[in-house]
C-alpha cells in the first residue's frame, strides 16, 4: 500500500489498483511519522529543565508543521500524476490539530483560552470527517 490515496480504479495488463475507502484514506491522511517525531522530540524537551521548554517546543512545532507538507509531497509523488494537494493540506491540518489536542505548547502559551476538551473535541470531529474527503487529483 503506497502513501498516495487512490481515487480511481486503474487497469493495465494484469495489475489492478483498488480505490481507497474511508479507512484507507484515514490512515493515509494521518502523518504518523511526523506525529511520532513530535512525540519523541517533545518528550526529550520535557525531560530537561535546563532549556526554555515552551520556546523550544514552539520552534519544533513550527519546523514539523513546515516539514509536514514537504514530507507528504515526497511520500505521495508519482510520475505522471499531479501533486496530491488535498492530501498534503489535510495531513498538515491533521498534524496541527493533533499537537493542539496533546496540549503543549498551546496550553502553556494560551492559558486563558486553552482547555484540553477543545483539542479532544476537535481531534475526534476532524478524524471522523476528514476521511470523507476524496481527493480530486487522482
Amino acid at each position: 500500500m503506497g502513501r498516495r490515496i487512490v481515487t480511481r480504479q486503474l487497469e493495465s495488463g494484469t495489475s489492478k489498483a483498488t480505490v481507497d475507502g474511508y479507512q484507507d484514506r484515514l490512515l493515509k491522511y494521518i502523518p504518523a511519522d511526523i506525529n511520532a517525531a513530535w512525540i519523541a522530540l517533545s518528550g526529550i524537551v520535557k525531560s530537561t529543565t535546563t532549556i526554555p521548554q515552551n520556546a523550544v517546543l514552539w520552534v519544533l512545532f513550527v519546523i514539523l508543521l513546515i516539514l509536514t507538507p514537504i514530507w507528504i509531497w515526497i511520500g505521495t509523488k508519482e510520475s505522471k500524476k499531479p501533486v496530491a494537494k488535498t492530501q498534503i493540506v489535510v495531513s498538515t491540518v491533521a498534524f496541527f490539530i493533533w499537537v493542539f489536542a496533546l496540549g503543549e505548547p498551546f496550553a502553556t502559551s494560551f492559558k486563558d483560552f486553552y482547555q484540553p476538551v477543545y483539542g479532544s473535541l476537535l481531534l475526534i470531529l476532524y478524524t471522523l470527517i476528514v476521511a470523507k474527503i476524496v481527493p480530486t487529483e487522482g
